[in-house]
């Protein structure tokens, strides 16, 4: 018999692993979602120190098509940063900047990139508002996800990286979770709002 396939969307928290173990210091996500079938595990990941949306599933398939860079998925991410982009910064994140990953030069895909003005719940613990006291929020909008790319882009053009949230993949939006929350969604409207069908 087939097992019952299940997917879960989580709003991952500041400060949580995307593994469901404690690692040292830092907890998993077992700690934060308890309730939830043995077999299911993180669709890709998050760092330690991002946020936002994650998928959880059992699903094999749906791991393979989701990770596969040969088809490149856009992923919308809420950046806040430090200072305020000037419509030259803005200009080299769309058209693609140089960074580097695992000490190789990677020439980024253009992005989609503008300044927003969010809604957003505060952070535990917030950002350091004395240390930072000019920051700005970037829409960013990628079709690869290479490791800690998006932070490596700001840093690029002059602008770290201060609070970094995943809001969507393809269709599949994060709202309106708040931190910490989860819900379950149909195989068919999951795969429909990754545009996976």
């Amino acid at each position: 018999m087939a097992r019952k396939r299940h997917y879960f969307i989580i709003h991952k928290p500041f400060k949580v692993l995307s593994q469901f173990s404690n690692e040292g210091q830092n907890v998993g996500l077992g700690e934060v979602f308890t309730d939830l079938p043995k077999d299911v595990y993180p669709v890709g990941r998050l760092d330690l120190d991002s946020e936002g949306l994650l998928i959880l599933s059992n699903d094999k398939a749906l791991n393979d098509k989701l990770l596969n860079p040969k088809h490149g998925h856009k992923r919308t991410y809420w950046v806040e940063v430090e200072g305020t982009p000037d419509a030259h910064a803005l200009k080299s994140l769309r058209e693609g900047v140089k960074i580097k990953i695992n000490g190789k030069e990677h020439a980024t895909k253009p992005a989609e990139a503008e300044l927003i003005k969010p809604v957003v719940s505060e952070r535990n613990p917030s950002v350091n508002y004395l240390k930072h006291p000019v920051r700005s929020w970037m829409q960013i909008s990628l079709i690869e996800g290479k490791n800690r790319q998006v932070r490596r882009m700001t840093a690029k053009v002059g602008h770290p990286t201060l609070r970094l949230i995943r809001v969507g993949i393809e269709e599949l939006n994060l709202e309106p979770l708040k931190s910490g929350e989860i819900t379950q969604i149909s195989e068919k409207v999951i795969y429909k709002k990754l545009n996976l069908l």
